[in-house]
């Protein structure tokens, strides 16, 4: 591929990601809330106001309205610009990455990115991994199998069932051991998902990395605040970080880790 149609390509990707972007935020608020994706046009949660197309330009808009509505001053979440933000890196990352050699495979993970980062921060507040996420990836996840140049087609089908097959006995064991969900559900269904898009090797390596994370992050929160011992914590964040990571980055990890253990 010449340069030049390299570079723009991956100007695309990044223009293409804080679209996308801006569409996510929509996904993440109106979804757990039963809200129609189109209709109301895009408002203000407040009071309502309805934004002009020069209040929706993606990251610049926040900015020059210093984070607050037009209308009634109400606080913006940084949420919205940082997801804005965040998509466009990982859409040129993608590109940067793969779209050189696989154009294909870029255009796959760009949408697997998407979908992951709706997947967290839904479940982070809403405790849910909603089905139509998962189908997404199931989808993508077949398309992997043919478009992924960097694992072998085997691969992929040896994640999906070691990947559900693990958290699914994981699930039925805390059933019976503890009489109640060690973890929900959609937990298993997006482990089986990832597994058939990432590939086995992928999926060992996000299992660590969300494992890892998790630890980290849960282990301390509960520590500090007693009253957080009988919280249940969403894995769905922690696997959606370990999936970008080894979705981005997994050959090169485990390339080199490959490398330490031959030393």
């Amino acid at each position: 591929m010449p340069q030049e149609i390299f570079v723009s390509i991956c100007v695309l990707f990044a223009i293409l990601g804080l679209c996308i972007g801006s569409f996510l935020n929509v996904v993440i608020y109106r979804l757990p809330l039963n809200m129609s994706l189109a209709k109301p046009s895009s408002h203000c949660t407040n009071c309502g106001y309805s934004l002009r197309w020069f209040d929706n330009i993606p990251i610049l808009s926040w900015l020059l309205l210093g984070g607050k509505c037009r209308k009634c001053k109400q606080k913006i979440s940084p949420r919205y610009i940082l997801v804005e933000l965040f998509t466009a890196i990982i859409y040129l990352a993608c590109a940067l990455l793969f779209a050189k050699n696989n154009i294909y495979y870029a255009i796959i993970s760009a949408l697997a990115c998407s979908v992951l980062i709706c997947i967290f921060f839904i479940d982070l507040k809403h405790l849910i991994i909603f089905d139509r996420f998962q189908i997404i990836l199931f989808l993508l996840g077949v398309a992997a199998i043919f478009f992924d140049t960097y694992t072998a087609w085997y691969d992929h089908l040896i994640g999906a069932v070691a990947g559900g097959g693990l958290f699914l006995i994981v699930y039925f064991g805390a059933l019976l051991s503890l009489k109640k969900e060690g973890l929900g559900f959609g937990d298993v269904k997006l482990a089986f998902v990832v597994g058939l898009l990432l590939g086995w090797q992928k999926f060992i390596l996000t299992m660590l990395i969300a494992s890892l994370s998790a630890c980290f992050v849960i282990i301390p929160y509960r520590l500090m605040k007693s009253q957080a011992k009988d919280k249940e914590y969403p894995f769905g964040p922690f696997i959606s970080v370990g999936v970008l990571i080894a979705l981005l980055f997994g050959s090169e990890i485990l390339t080199w880790y490959v490398g330490l253990l031959t030393f």
